[in-house]
C-alpha cells in the first residue's frame, strides 16, 4: 500500500498531464470533483490535496488551463465541499461520538481536530485547509457541535479561498523555472511531507502525554 501511495505521488504530475493532454479542459472538472469530496466527504480524508493543487498551477502554466477559472473553480469546489462536510455533521450531531474505528473513520482524527479548536477557536476553518486530514474533520466537527451557520460560512469562504490561491498560484509562477520543473515529482513529494509535519508533531506529543500518565499512575 506504502509503495503504491508513493508511487501515485511521484507519478502524480504525469497522471494529470496526460489527462490534459488528452481530455483537455475536461480536467476542470476532474479537479473540482477531487477538491470537493476531499472536503466535503469525512470519510476521504485522504485524497490529494495540496500536491495536487501545486501540480495544477504548474500545468496552467504550460497547457491550454486558465490558471484564473481555475482557481475560481476550485475554490468554489473548497467551499461547496465545507458547506455539504459541515451539513452532514449537522445532521448526524452527537452520534458521532459513539462511532467505532473502523476503515472509514478514525476517533483519532475527530480528537486531533478538537484539540485545534480548543487552541485555535473559529479559526480552525481557516488554518485547517493548509493542515491534511484536519481539513476534512474540521467543517464536520463544526457541523457536529451546530457553529452558527453565518459564521462558518465567513471563516469557510475566507479559506478556500485563501488555499486555493496560495497553492494552485504557486505551482503556478514556480512551476516553470527550469529546476523546479525538471525535479517536479520531488517537489510533490515534498510539499506532502510538509503538510504531514502538524500531524506527526500533533501525534507524537499525544503519544507523549498518554506515556507520562501512564507513568505517573
Amino acid at each position: 500500500m506504502i509503495t503504491t501511495l508513493l508511487f501515485s505521488l511521484l507519478t502524480l504530475d504525469q497522471t494529470l498531464a496526460n489527462f490534459v493532454a488528452q481530455y483537455g479542459t475536461w480536467v476542470y472538472a476532474l479537479l473540482f470533483v477531487v477538491i470537493f469530496i476531499e472536503t466535503g466527504l469525512v470519510i476521504f480524508p485522504f485524497l490529494p490535496g495540496d500536491s495536487l493543487l501545486f501540480i495544477a498551477g504548474t500545468l496552467a502554466a504550460t497547457t491550454e488551463l486558465d490558471v484564473h477559472i481555475l482557481v475560481a473553480l476550485l475554490a468554489m469546489a473548497a467551499i461547496l465541499g465545507d458547506s455539504a462536510n459541515y451539513a452532514i455533521g449537522r445532521k448526524v450531531g452527537k452520534r458521532v461520538y459513539t462511532w467505532k474505528d473502523s476503515r472509514w473513520y478514525k476517533r483519532a482524527y475527530l480528537e486531533r481536530t478538537q484539540h485545534f479548536y480548543e487552541k485555535y477557536g473559529n479559526m480552525t476553518i481557516i488554518i485547517a485547509r493548509f493542515v491534511p486530514i484536519v481539513r476534512t474533520f474540521a467543517p464536520f466537527l463544526a457541523g457536529v457541535v451546530t457553529m452558527p451557520y453565518p459564521r462558518f460560512l465567513a471563516y469557510n469562504i475566507t479559506g478556500g479561498v485563501m488555499w486555493i490561491c496560495a497553492l494552485t498560484y504557486l505551482g503556478y509562477f514556480f512551476g516553470n523555472i527550469p529546476f523546479i520543473k525538471n525535479n517536479l515529482s520531488f517537489f510533490v513529494i515534498g510539499i506532502v511531507i510538509i503538510s504531514a509535519i502538524p500531524i506527526a508533531v500533533t501525534f507524537f506529543k499525544e503519544r507523549a502525554a498518554v506515556r507520562k500518565q501512564e507513568s505517573g499512575s
